[in-house]
């Protein structure tokens, strides 16, 4: 990955933040985008301090335009794109007659409508290069989802299949598109949702990076288009 650019949504915390330390350990210029900028300087301390490289973008990715920011400035700055990994997403759970418009509407801004944006921006980057890789992070809850949990699995089920569509279109192109569907994964995120959830039980945010990382090898251009289910 020497000297590649990799970009990081989500990037501050949890599962976001150990992609861009795997990704900076293998020599990448990382790119992380977060809206906390306190959360965003962590992650670049933890980089840098590990001889790693780190810009920070502080962006909304509910925000069509901060979006479209994020992925033209990096282009500008660095002069290509090799690597988008969509990771931001958000999860409200509880019963279908709990769940607020607020609560529907933030979860399809952040799991789908960001993760279809990111795509469109960076796709014509990617196209010129003739080259680059898509990173969708879905969720295990598509697969195995379980009450109050259904609206949030049904955001990342569209992910499961953007991502399919995404791999066809690339693949005459030299763009390759995965998805990563973690099981329970020891986060921020997890514990604010599940507080009783037993630490034992759960992933390592670094399994899912690395799973990401090797999803951006060489070996695995014929799988393009998969999902791949990360669980204990």
């Amino acid at each position: 990955m020497n000297d590649q650019v990799v970009i990081v949504t989500g990037g501050g915390r949890g599962i976001g933040q150990a992609i861009c330390r795997r990704f900076a350990e293998a020599g990448a210029q990382v790119v992380a985008a977060a809206r906390s900028e306190d959360q965003l300087d962590r992650t670049k301390q933890i980089i840098e301090q590990d001889g790693g490289r780190c810009a920070t973008i502080a962006v909304d990715v509910s925000s069509t335009d901060r979006l479209q920011y994020l992925i033209s400035s990096t282009e500008r700055r660095f002069g290509r794109i090799d690597v988008l990994i969509n990771n931001a997403g958000v999860s409200a759970c509880g019963p279908v007659k709990d769940l607020t418009t607020v609560d529907f509407e933030t979860m399809m801004r952040v799991n789908v409508a960001a993760v279809f944006y990111a795509c469109k921006f960076v796709w014509p980057i990617m196209q010129r290069q003739g080259s680059g890789v898509i990173i969708n992070i879905s969720s295990m809850a598509t697969e195995d989802s379980c009450p109050g949990l259904g609206t949030y699995a049904a955001s990342k089920a569209w992910v499961t299949t953007f991502t399919r569509g995404l791999a066809d279109e690339g693949r005459e192109l030299g763009i390759r598109a995965f998805a990563i569907g973690p099981g329970a994964v020891w986060t921020d995120m997890l514990r604010e949702n599940s507080p009783t959830f037993p630490e034992q039980d759960a992933l390592d945010p670094m399994h899912i990076a690395d799973v990401a990382y090797a999803l951006c090898q060489p070996a695995m251009t014929y799988a393009a288009g998969q999902t791949f289910y990360v669980r204990k």
